[in-house]
Parts: C-alpha cells; structure tokens; sequence
C-alpha cells in the first residue's frame, strides 16, 4: 500500500492539469493470470465489497479506510475516476484475476500531481492476496505504460518509511530511493516520514 494511496479514489483536484495528452491501455494482462483493468462505474459493486473485506488490513496505512464507505459514495468515486481518466489527470485500474473473474483483488492508479513530465503509482492488494507478487507485477506494468506516454520522464511510488511491505515494491523493480520526505501523518501506523522512490526513462 504506497502513500499515495488514499487520494487514488478521490476526485481529481478541480484545477488539475493534464498529466500527458496520452492514455496508458485500459486493459494488462500479467503473467499469472493477473489482469489491470481500467477501473469503470460498472465496477462499483465489485469494488465495494473489496473494500469492506479489507478494510482493517487497509486502515494501518490509507487514511480513506478509517470508516467504510457507502455504497453510494463508491458509485461516486468510480465515476470520478472515470472523468479523471477522461482528463488525463489520473488512470485507476482495479486488479483481477482470471481465477477469481468476480473478485477485485487490488487497485492501483497513475496520478498527475507529482509535477510536470511524472506519475505517481499509488496500490494497495487485498489482505488474502499479498505476498503473491500482485503489488510487483502490477506496479512494474505500470511503470513501464507510465514512461511509455508522452511527455512522461518520471515515476514515483510513495510510502511511509515504516510500511516495509510497500517499501519493497519499488526495490524490487529497480527504482532509486531519491529522498525522505516530511509528510503529514493521516493514517495510524503512519511516521511522518515518506520514502521518495524515483524511475526515470
């Protein structure tokens, strides 16, 4: 679950800029049967119920899973993210797999505001579904659309240092820890102190 996290369901800002006149594909498929789809209003229901399930697994590290959401402000921010997509502000994928074709097992998103010419990967996996590379595969498909797009030299993943399991997400993958940062605390298992992890093309 990187920081960024949390705003990944949010509405894009109203003054919100586009992140590169591209579009990332609306579908990957991933080896393992691991498919990112481009998160839709028609996903809302499935969306939902993973975020129920999950929420005390979440609620250590995102700020948005401190109380449930309604299923109407799940409709909402499925439609949002679907305008932001339309923007080109933010690209939010919801992750399945071929094994379980009814159950979202994760979200993810590309977002604009880390400033000009970069993206910032936010994720989080479903607590059943960790530790089996999702955040990995996902994250590296991602990076790799990411730099892909025009206009796109940068990505980012974001997290608090403490959150050792989203730290080695962008290990992994080969990207190189640029700074800490000071950040707000919002979510309880939170220090202050985020990971600033960097790709470039």
């Amino acid at each position: 679950m990187s920081h960024a996290q949390p705003r990944s369901c949010d509405p894009a800002p109203a003054r919100a800029r586009e992140a590169t006149p591209g579009r990332p594909p609306e579908l990957l498929r991933l080896p393992g049967g691991l498919r990112l789809r481009r998160r839709r209003s028609c996903h809302a229901a499935a969306l939902h119920r993973a975020l129920r399930a999950n929420l005390e697994h979440l609620r250590p590290w995102l700020e948005w899973a401190a109380e449930a959401p309604s299923p109407a402000r799940t409709v909402e921010l499925t439609r949002a993210g679907a305008a932001a997509w339309e923007a080109g502000t933010d690209f939010l994928y919801l992750a399945w797999l071929d094994a379980e074709p009814g159950g979202v097992v994760g979200a993810f998103g590309l977002h604009g505001r880390v400033g000009p010419g970069a993206l910032e990967i936010g994720y989080w996996v479903a607590e059943r579904h960790v530790g089996r590379g999702i955040a990995t595969t996902a994250a590296g498909a991602l990076t790799e659309a990411a730099l892909a797009l025009p206009g796109i030299a940068r990505v980012e993943i974001r997290c608090d240092r403490a959150n050792a399991a989203s730290a080695a997400v962008p290990r992994k993958l080969g990207y190189r820890l640029d700074r800490v940062a000071e950040a707000a605390v919002r979510a309880p298992a939170e220090t202050g102190r985020q990971l600033v992890w960097i790709r470039e093309r």
